[in-house]
């Protein structure tokens, strides 16, 4: 017999039931990993599923983050190039893909990133048919809008994690200005996930009072606070990190935790994600970007309606023409 055997009394007559709250991570490169240790620290997942076609890497980070389960509350990590090991997962993050060189636009990766998603995205649909696709990979509006294409899944529950860092990026920038923590500094930045991002300055607040009221010139060139230059350096962020260290990776993995956090705890948050804005703020074409959404358990359930001002919606659809004409040549 067995020291287990000796050990243990098994008492259940049917097979014990799986796992409740499982999340895949597609690729296991810098923002896959970043995204799989800030979801396994935040307590998010009662399994985590890795998957990748680079065998040994996939193995060796596998391996890695088992050695540390004593200090996580996820006790089963598992890892195969084969997508079986996704069954039954509840969100799916994908960071698979090729990743921005230095200096190189997100809208230049495009058809290189959406022949690899021909491959992954069925094989998620296959074995998870009814889980939310979080799409990380750039540029990750268009890369959203092909994943929607490829699963055949309805539109919410296929979410582009879009401009939550912008967002992030922007509070963080605005609260070292204003010395306050970025949880009070209250913006939003909406559009691409990119070069053509949209600040939206009329909603820009701390404690629900404008800060465009108290500075009518915020966010122009007429600014004396140079407001406009926060804006710019959110999208100049990555590059700039991408120039120092080679790639991102911290503040996405974090990114990506936030919203799996809200959409596996049904916590009804308000996050700007991409999602479709076909008909919104006198968008014309089947584009996907980041606007204020409502996630929860059943994924991106409601948008909020932002009052924008009329440059503010201009740059919007600039926004949407810029993605268009990158998608509209697209070979799915």
């Amino acid at each position: 017999m067995a020291t287990k055997d000796k050990l243990i009394s098994h008492v259940m007559e049917d097979e014990p039931v799986g796992s409740r709250n499982k999340v895949t991570v597609v690729g296991v490169g810098m923002v896959g990993m970043a995204s799989a240790i800030s979801i396994l620290l935040k307590d998010l997942c009662d399994e985590l599923a890795l998957v990748d076609v680079m065998e040994d890497k996939l193995k060796g980070e596998a391996m890695d983050l088992q050695h540390g389960s004593l200090f996580l509350k996820t006790h089963k990590i598992v890892a195969d190039k084969d997508y079986s090991v996704t069954a039954g997962s509840r969100v799916v993050v994908v960071t698979a893909g090729a990743r921005q060189q230095e200096g190189e636009s997100r809208l230049n990766l495009v058809q290189r990133n959406v022949n690899i998603f021909k491959f992954i995205i069925p094989n998620i649909v296959k074995y998870s048919p009814d889980c939310i696709i979080m799409v990380v990979s750039n540029p990750v509006d268009i890369l959203t809008y092909v994943a929607w294409k490829l699963s055949g899944l309805p539109r919410h529950r296929v979410i582009g994690s879009g401009t939550n860092l912008d967002s992030a990026r922007f509070r963080h920038l605005m609260g070292e200005k204003l010395k306050l923590h970025p949880d009070s500094c209250h913006g939003w930045i909406i559009g691409e996930h990119g070069d053509s991002s949209v600040a939206v300055w009329s909603g820009v607040n701390v404690a629900g009072v404008s800060l465009q009221k108290l500075n009518p010139e915020m966010g122009t060139d007429k600014d004396e606070d140079d407001w406009k230059s926060v804006h710019k350096m959110v999208v100049d962020s990555a590059y700039e990190v991408i120039k120092l260290k080679g790639y991102t990776s911290w503040a996405i993995g974090m990114s990506v935790a936030d919203l799996v956090e809200t959409i596996t705890k049904n916590l009804h948050r308000v996050h700007p994600v991409s999602t479709l804005v076909k008909g919104m703020h006198g968008v014309k074409e089947d584009v996907f970007l980041s606007v204020p959404c409502v996630l929860g358990n059943s994924g991106l359930t409601d948008v909020i309606n932002m009052t924008l001002k009329s440059d503010e919606e201009a740059q919007l659809v600039n926004s949407a023409e810029t993605l268009w004409g990158v998608q509209k040549e697209l070979t799915l």
